[in-house]
């Protein structure tokens, strides 16, 4: 697609709307376009596969496919099981043809990070997940693996998101200090080191909840169907530990909260970035993205606490309340969306504490 000339930042949905009119985004609805991400949705055709891949620089995901990776070739048209401890790739209705100027990246869903199924975007040459380069032009796959629930999707299903991008837009610790200070991004004092930092929440009432702990050997879930699962048949509830902490077993998914509760200015979006090593040996990482909006009020009555989807590593690891857990990096926005997160768009997670996916009564 020829060259264009966008204003550096994220871009928001009026502009990618433009794109998709113009034929820089194929198959895509504009009805699941977000302030600053497009919602991608699964098309039929689907394989179960041995292994998670890249294509590499050379090699296009259908020839890696060719190459024995393929176990079973799927049909999505009437919906299919996605067993967990499986891995799965699908080709997604979506096609881009994109700018030289704009790239783009991915993350899942929030409610798809909230019953512990990692997405990640795959493309043709593509030798990093959920990473577009600029100019791309070509199929999008999305490689699905469930954790813990087994899960019921379909063509037209959405797990995951799309973000384009033009030009240089993060934000320095710099910058994001003077954006705290004209419009705080968290009640109380912030702490800016390569992002702003998130604490988790351990302590409460005796009659409040710190988190959820899911519980293995549940039913299925249909990733269509909101608001009808019983959350105690699915999850554990974990009440405040009177010690101040918790220990995270290996390979076991807890959904907790930050201490903080944020807001992303309408002139800004955010994404959570993967964990530090030296923070601890666990992720806080699956949904990453935070649309502007996000907890902001024009009053400056702000708060919406960061749900924090949380899974050890390979030892068990003691969290405390109050220990620094995750970072949010902000980037610009090339215009201000003319709606913003929970503006009339039905978002689920606006103004949210402890809360579990959509899924869940």
């Amino acid at each position: 697609m020829a060259s264009e000339n966008y204003n550096d930042g994220v871009l928001p949905a009026e502009t990618i709307a433009a794109l998709i009119d113009t034929g820089g985004i194929e198959g895509a609805d504009l009805r699941r376009l977000q302030p600053a991400s497009l919602d991608l949705t699964l098309g039929s055709q689907a394989w179960r596969v041995r292994a998670s891949f890249l294509p590499s620089r050379a090699r296009t995901v259908t020839a890696r496919l060719e190459d024995g990776l393929a176990m079973q070739a799927m049909d999505l048209s009437n919906g299919a099981v996605f067993e967990r401890g499986c891995v799965y790739l699908v080709e997604l209705n979506e096609r881009l043809n994109l700018p030289e100027t704009v790239k783009g990246a991915a993350n899942p869903k929030s409610s798809t990070g909230r019953i512990d199924v990692f997405v990640r975007l795959v493309t043709d040459y593509g030798a990093a997940f959920d990473e577009i380069p600029a100019g791309y032009s070509g199929p999008l796959y999305a490689e699905i693996s469930p954790r813990t629930f087994s899960i019921l999707a379909r063509s037209g299903s959405s797990l995951n998101q799309l973000r384009l991008k033009a030009g240089a837009c993060r934000l320095d610790d710099a910058a994001l200090e003077i954006l705290n200070a004209t419009s705080a991004l968290v009640e109380g004092p912030a702490n800016i080191s390569g992002g702003l930092g998130l604490s988790v929440a351990l302590h409460g009432s005796h009659s409040s909840l710190i988190g959820w702990r899911a519980r293995r050997h549940s039913a299925l879930i249909d990733v269509d169907k909101v608001g009808l699962l019983d959350p105690c048949e699915y999850f554990e509830p974990i009440a405040p530990p009177a010690t101040g902490f918790i220990i995270l077993d290996p390979d076991e998914f807890y959904i907790l909260a930050s201490k903080e509760s944020l807001a992303v200015p309408p002139e800004y979006a955010a994404e959570m970035t993967p964990i530090s090593p030296g923070l601890g040996e666990f992720r806080v990482h699956y949904a990453g993205f935070f649309d502007p909006g996000f907890g902001w009020s024009a009053d400056g009555v702000n708060g919406s606490r960061g749900v924090l989807e949380v899974r050890s590593h390979d030892a068990p690891f003691v969290l405390e309340d109050g220990q620094l857990v995750a970072r949010l990096v902000f980037e610009k926005m090339s215009a201000r969306p003319k709606k913003l997160y929970g503006d009339d768009l039905h978002s689920n997670y606006q103004g949210q504490g402890l809360k579990l996916s959509k899924h869940f009564k």
